[in-house]
């Protein structure tokens, strides 16, 4: 079996655009859906400054499949959880895609600058091509970002690594890799975050805030680990 991480820009789809056009906020699914009908319910974290999570909930509010988007914490906060409802004759999903061609996948996404990533598990090779080929055929583009035989991983821990990760913007994990290349967590090291911005051709705020959610997300995962 083999691990398969695919970036995918979700075209026409209020989740995606409207991350498209607010790249600084990041979406994080947090429930699958409940509800029956044409009506369901989904619970998702958006994170990023509090002025732009909140333009990019009343942007979002405005597309033609969501019925209502409420925040369940202030939106002074960094980070929003918003319990939303949508019409199911008008939202297309990829997970929805996924579970009809019988494919195994990581519930949830993290969607940034209009692309959704999503992990899936196949059992057969050529099975990659019929999803990219699936997706495609709905006007959406995909990108693969990783293909990794399940027994060449060393340990479960490697796969929770895999998914952790995962769960990083491309500028976090850029501004993570940065950081460690200066040396800026070596215990004599003398990297900092100017060196960081300079890596990255980027202003010394925005490496700081890249920098600094890329470790809030990992130490949360490292938190819960140590309270198991």
């Amino acid at each position: 079996m083999r691990q398969v991480t695919l970036r995918v820009r979700h075209h026409d789809e209020p989740e995606s655009d409207v991350s498209a056009a607010f790249p600084r906020v990041t979406l994080q699914s947090v429930s699958s859906m409940t509800g029956g009908g044409d009506r369901r319910k989904r619970i998702i974290e958006l994170s990023g400054e509090p002025e732009r999570v909140e333009a990019f909930l009343a942007e979002f509010r405005e597309a033609d499949s969501i019925v209502a988007a409420e925040p369940l914490s202030p939106l002074s906060r960094g980070r929003v959880y918003v319990v939303f409802v949508y019409d199911v004759t008008k939202w297309d999903s990829i997970s929805e895609s996924l579970s009809e061609l019988g494919v195994h996948y990581k519930m949830g996404t993290t969607i940034n600058a209009g692309w959704e990533r999503w992990t899936v598990y196949l059992d057969e090779p050529d099975e990659l091509s019929e999803i990219v080929g699936h997706i495609r055929a709905a006007g959406n583009d995909v990108e693969l970002v990783s293909n990794v035989e399940m027994s060449e991983l060393s340990s479960p821990h490697q796969l929770h690594a895999d998914q952790m990760l995962g769960e990083l913007t491309t500028r976090q994990r850029d501004a993570l890799a940065a950081a460690i290349a200066v040396g800026y967590y070596e215990h004599d090291g003398d990297g900092v975050i100017a060196d960081i911005a300079d890596a990255l051709g980027v202003a010394e705020t925005t490496a700081w805030e890249h920098l600094s959610r890329a470790e809030g997300k990992l130490m949360g995962h490292v938190g819960d680990y140590l309270n198991r």
